[in-house]
């Protein structure tokens, strides 16, 4: 995550916490978190893009993720309290364009976040027009660049990598207006697989560990759609005394459809179900 100080971000928004935001824990979630970033995002208004659309001169087209990350940096308590969102645009590529977020509590810096988003056409990626561009440069960062971030290796997509599978099953509730699975469900469906990957491990039948990752990197292969029985794979890349970094995948057959990096607690998970291959 990105170390950038609060006013280099040019766009601030005040985020009402709610009590669905909020874990376990009754501390905001990671995927709470992730409500959070996206409730900032929402809120800017490219004005010359929305023209240029309204107008018809551009389109039709889907606005969708390439990828996203978001990362507790401490605990954010009570429905009903405000944070601040802090948002820029960290790059402007041909056809996607990536968010950076910091999220903070007072003056204490609570989160950050990433999001990466692709527009697409009917025969893939479209150009981003200059309408666009001009929005996307007024909320540039000061060390704002056109740098890929790297993808993950080819080998996560096979389910040969992966050791434990926790099969899950499409709600329509999960559906959202683009017809497929949305990005908040899957992250949930990484922190079910997690969920049971613990319990697991450590033959909890009755109270189930609390230990759901604090910091995610997502990336989307394909649609994730409704009706569907899917499987979320789970690798175990490395582990201390305090930490797990997971590995994770949405499988449907032998289809790899997304891919995550998690952080999460170790508790009193024993070395020996830990251990990478």
């Amino acid at each position: 995550m990105s170390s950038i100080n609060a006013p280099a971000f040019p766009v601030q928004a005040d985020i009402r916490i709610r009590q669905g935001d909020l874990g376990r824990s009754d501390s905001v979630s990671t995927i709470g978190l992730f409500r959070c970033l996206e409730d900032a995002r929402i809120r800017l208004r490219m004005s010359r893009f929305d023209r240029l659309v309204r107008a018809g001169e551009f389109g039709p087209f889907q606005t969708i993720f390439v990828s996203q990350s978001a990362q507790r940096l401490a605990r954010i308590r009570r429905a009903g309290n405000h944070i601040q969102v802090h948002t820029g645009i960290r790059r402007i590529g041909r056809s996607s364009f990536t968010y950076e977020q910091a999220v903070f509590a007072g003056a204490e810096r609570v989160g950050t976040g990433t999001a990466t988003v692709l527009l697409l056409g009917a025969q893939g990626p479209l150009a981003l027009p200059d309408e666009l561009i001009a929005d996307l440069t007024e909320w540039a960062l000061p060390e704002a660049n056109r740098t890929v971030a790297s993808r993950p290796e080819a080998s996560r997509r096979s389910r040969d990598y992966y050791s434990y599978f926790a099969p899950l099953r499409a709600r329509i509730g999960d559906v959202d207006a683009n017809q497929h699975v949305n990005y908040i469900a899957q992250i949930g469906w990484y922190d079910e697989a997690v969920a049971a990957f613990t319990t697991a491990a450590l033959n909890a039948s009755e109270a189930v560990p609390d230990q759901p990752p604090s910091a995610y990197r997502v990336d989307y292969l394909g649609e994730v759609t409704y009706p569907g029985d899917y499987e979320i794979a789970l690798h175990v890349r490395t582990f201390d005394a305090d930490t797990v970094n997971y590995e994770l995948g949405i499988f449907r057959g032998g289809t790899c459809l997304g891919i995550a990096e998690a952080l999460g607690a170790r508790g009193q998970l024993p070395a020996e179900v830990l251990s990478p291959r």
